[in-house]
């Protein structure tokens, strides 16, 4: 860790280096940026000024001493911000740090040596090799991963990919399985076990098999099928998308919006129709895999701002107006800023009143992914938008799944006409992907028209406030107990610390046991010092279904040591239990 630090550190004094002899360069030779003509912007993305330097000139950004640090104004608090939930953050207690690292250590070592008896023979080696004949190739597998899988990650693999027998309810069936060997291989035993389920994404409960809504989709079944067979610009488009569109626009505040039959694609094939060579894209440090992969393939420059720092991200923003493009120091033909609602991994919830004024005070663009916030933030699930208040026309592009809140599959992009319209003709989803099947797009439309009170109930409305009392209620309760808790309070999204690889295996196997399904996550996936449990609640989970993981994770924490919190916590004014204001659905998972 020490030579990772020490190369860090070499790297940042080297980047600095070159920054400064550039700006001598540039400041010997008079350069001056180049303004590009608005034909010359691809992409489907226009702006009327795209002159860099008079960008920087109108917002006090030259290189002059006026743009020292001396001369920013203070920043007042954003209205919107006043009554929010501030992200909890506790540092990893230093006993802890060291003790995970050492357990890993001994890990490492332990499994070097059973390397050592696997090549000799001593041991039976399990795991995948590589055929004799392909010894003088390049090895498939990538070394260390290949290592922590068969050394490491297969002791505590009984926790892990566990399938499941009916509806991601808030109660679900685990297939009961035993291993002879291990957790190399596994046996199902034809029995079940009940649980109740705090990993499914399942924040509104729409994921049901019963009620109003699960016999509307079985009627469309009946009548369009169960697939498409086409893309959708051949003859893959179906009247369901078009009114699923209509709603997603009426929903989010937006012009247009368009919809794919993959939220992970939404992301990865969606951002390359918008942003190319000669584009800088400002992405969040924790920002979820399919931004990245889009970003990768778009071919755009990227840089990176610290996780849901507002100082760091206006540092990348003022370098990029200032500087420009590498070598040309032409100005951006559009620079990207792109964010999460809810980041998923860390339970944060962006920080969006700030975001905006950046974007707006740089002239960028903003991209917004909401796919663990749309349905589970906002008095009435519209997403971190409505939870800030701000304005969605702030909001140039706003992403979101159909995979959390609305119990199906899919993903969409809400923006003004022309943007939709760009990626209608250039989007590779749109064009080379099977179109969303009938059944999918329905589930969706009974939901929003749930959620918009067009069933004639206030089921969408009492299905919000109950998943913002069941947040409230099972954070509150954890941080008394004494839990390291990452993320807002008012975030669906439930990290809780545990640090140790060996706690992951126990605490699944007991709860397990208890009847609760988890979620656990430790590294590659997280810092190695960061291994959690996160829970996602859902507004199926009941008072007493909570009451029961709360008792369980209270027993737990004491006999396995994870009650590491050492914050005073002041008490937590949980409001009433939420009621139904009128007759509403009584399907209840």
């Amino acid at each position: 860790m020490y030579k990772y630090w020490v190369m860090e550190m070499m790297e940042a004094h080297h980047q600095q280096s070159l920054a400064i002899q550039m700006k001598q360069r540039r400041l010997a030779n008079g350069h001056k940026p180049v303004s590009i003509p608005q034909e010359a912007l691809p992409n489907g993305l226009h702006r009327e000024n795209v002159n860099r330097k008079h960008t920087a000139q109108r917002n006090g950004i030259t290189k002059s001493a006026s743009s020292s640090k001396n001369n920013v104004p203070k920043k007042e608090a954003h209205p919107s911000q006043e009554g929010k939930a501030s992200a909890s953050y506790e540092p990893t207690p230093l006993v802890w740090a060291v003790i995970t690292f050492w357990c890993y250590f001994i890990l490492v070592i332990v499994g070097w040596v059973r390397d050592i008896l696997r090549k000799t023979g001593l041991e039976n080696t399990k795991g995948g090799q590589e055929k004799e004949h392909m010894k003088e190739f390049p090895s498939l597998y990538q070394g260390f991963d290949n290592f922590y899988v068969r050394n490491i990650y297969i002791k505590l693999r009984d926790n892990f990919n566990i399938p499941v027998c009916g509806i991601p309810g808030a109660e679900f069936e685990l297939a009961e399985r035993r291993t002879d060997d291990y957790n190399w291989t596994y046996h199902m035993t034809g029995r079940t076990k009940r649980c109740i389920n705090l990993g499914s994404y399942n924040y509104l409960g729409f994921a049901e098999n019963s009620g109003w809504r699960h016999e509307e989709v079985r009627k469309v079944i009946k009548e369009y099928g169960s697939g498409v067979g086409s893309s959708r610009q051949e003859v893959g488009t179906l009247d369901l998308h078009q009114e699923l569109e209509s709603l997603v626009a009426e929903y989010t505040g937006k012009e247009d919006a368009i919809t794919f039959g993959m939220g992970f694609a939404t992301n990865a094939l969606n951002i390359p129709a918008l942003v190319g060579k000669g584009c800088l894209v400002i992405s969040d440090k924790l920002n979820h895999a399919s931004l990245i992969l889009g970003i990768r393939l778009s071919g755009a420059v990227v840089r990176v701002f610290e996780h849901n720092d507002m100082k760091s991200l206006e540092k990348v923003l003022r370098k990029a107006v200032v500087e420009g493009q590498p070598r040309t120091h032409r100005p951006w033909k559009k620079i990207l800023v792109i964010v999460e609602g809810v980041y998923s991994m860390e339970g944060t919830i962006v920080n969006l009143p700030e975001v905006v004024a950046l974007k707006k005070k740089y002239k960028a663009y903003l991209y917004l992914d909401e796919a663990h916030s749309i349905g589970a933030m906002g008095k009435t699930g519209k997403g971190v938008v409505e939870y800030w208040g701000v304005d969605p026309k702030d909001v140039d592009i706003m992403m979101g799944t159909f995979t959390k809140s609305f119990g199906s599959s899919g993903g969409y992009i809400a923006a003004d006409k022309k943007i939709i319209n760009h990626l209608r003709l250039h989007s590779h989803s749109a064009t080379y992907s099977t179109a969303m099947p009938a059944p999918l797009a329905q589930q969706i439309i009974v939901c929003f028209k749930t959620l918009l009170g067009r069933d004639g109930t206030d089921e969408g409305m009492y299905r919000t406030r109950r998943l913002a009392w069941n947040v409230k209620y099972f954070r509150s309760k954890l941080k008394q107990m004494g839990y390291i808790v990452y993320g807002h309070d008012d975030s669906p999204v439930v990290p809780i610390m545990i640090y140790l690889p060996s706690k992951v295996g126990a605490m699944g196997r007991l709860c397990r046991e208890r009847g609760i399904g988890l979620v656990l996550v430790g590294f590659p996936a997280t810092p190695i010092t960061e291994t959690r449990i996160r829970v996602c609640l859902s507004a199926g989970h009941t008072k007493e279904m909570l009451d029961k993981t709360l008792d369980a994770f209270d027993e737990y924490g004491d006999l396995l040591w994870m009650k590491y919190s050492s914050q005073e916590v002041p008490q937590t004014i949980i409001p009433p239990y939420p009621q139904r204001e009128k007759k509403g659905d009584e399907n209840e998972e």
